[in-house]
């Protein structure tokens, strides 16, 4: 597994990490430990040293079964999580230093640590990125040895671009063939301030395995299900904000333009093309997925010709739908 440096923390990191929003479940449905500690060890035989949770992500679950593995396989991983999700309600106004340092309290206690590598605000209202207060508590806490470095994850570019007037060390943002809009300038303000770059929903919630079709049907509890239109939180994270019959059609596009049927490892590639990316984290629901993954990074470049090729679908399909919104 190829390696990048992590922004401004020095760290060397796996270009391909793992995300672990369904770390050990499929969309909606209970969570099974055995097959979360099957992902984590297929991760760590595949290379993988960049691990993303949250404290939401499967009620708290994620962050303490990643901790009970590391606590047997110290050091193998450097570990990312982020906070806010769990206020109620989850506005600007419930954002204080003292629910930060609660926050980080909890997440060192879930996972068993003395130091968190990394934590980032967990898309909080747009204003929060503004705030003062929220990151001089993070900045505190670095000083007090609680965290190593700190940053956050975004819906739009803008408040990506609003949080680097700060200290931040990392931005973790939707990026993928569907979502082209960080390239104008998000990317290049971050590599120009030599912040790391987590590209998140690289497979734009799977439509761009290029396995669905209008037939396909998702559980209740998925929410490709329910947030198609923002239902519960922003419909960004569902899709890529993509409506379902335009990205079907897209994908169709760029099936074409590619020449391949199974477009997930391309998917991945193309996001490897851009340096100032540090690491990509596709989920797992099961541990072969982790090894499918990883071969992506295996690919050769794409050529001039395919990544023009994407660009073309985007400006063609996606481009109108996207820009103004994030």
């Amino acid at each position: 597994m190829k390696q990048r440096i992590f922004g401004k923390t020095g760290r060397s990191v796996s270009e391909i990490g793992l995300g672990t929003w369904q770390l050990g479940t499929k969309w909606g449905d209970p969570f099974n430990r055995e097959e979360a500690f099957r992902i984590l060890e297929a991760a760590e035989e595949a290379g993988i040293t960049f691990i993303d949770t949250a404290d939401v992500y499967n009620g708290g679950k994620s962050e303490e079964t990643i901790g009970e593995y590391i606590s047997a396989h110290p050091g193998r991983f450097y570990i990312t999580t982020k906070c806010g999700r769990r206020l109620n309600p989850h506005t600007a106004k419930m954002y204080t230093p003292e629910a930060i340092d609660g926050f980080i309290g909890d997440s060192l206690r879930r996972m068993g640590l003395e130091r968190l590598d990394m934590i980032l605000l967990h898309c909080p209202p747009t204003p929060v990125y503004a705030r003062d207060d929220i990151f001089a508590e993070l900045e505190r806490q670095k000083a007090a040895g609680r965290i190593a470095d700190y940053g956050v994850s975004v819906e739009k570019v803008s408040e990506g671009l609003q949080a680097m007037e700060y200290g931040i060390s990392a931005i973790e943002v939707i990026f993928n063939m569907f979502r082209l809009k960080p390239l104008d300038e998000l990317i290049p303000a971050a590599e120009k301030n030599n912040v790391a770059l987590i590209a998140r929903v690289p497979l734009a919630s799977g439509l761009l395995t290029g396995r669905y079709t209008r037939d396909t049907v998702f559980g209740a509890g998925d929410h490709r299900t329910y947030n198609r239109e923002g239902a519960a939180f922003d419909k960004g994270e569902t899709f890529s904000g993509v409506p379902y019959e335009t990205g079907l059609a897209a994908a169709d596009a760029l099936k074409e333009a590619l020449g391949a049927n199974d477009l997930a490892p391309l998917a991945i590639r193309w996001i490897l093309m851009h340096p100032a990316v540090s690491v990509v984290i596709p989920g797992a629901s099961r541990a072969e997925q982790v090894k499918q993954n990883v071969r992506a990074a295996e690919l050769d470049p794409l050529t001039k010709e395919q990544m023009d090729a994407v660009r073309a679908v985007y400006e063609g399909y996606l481009k109108d739908i996207i820009h103004p919104q994030w």
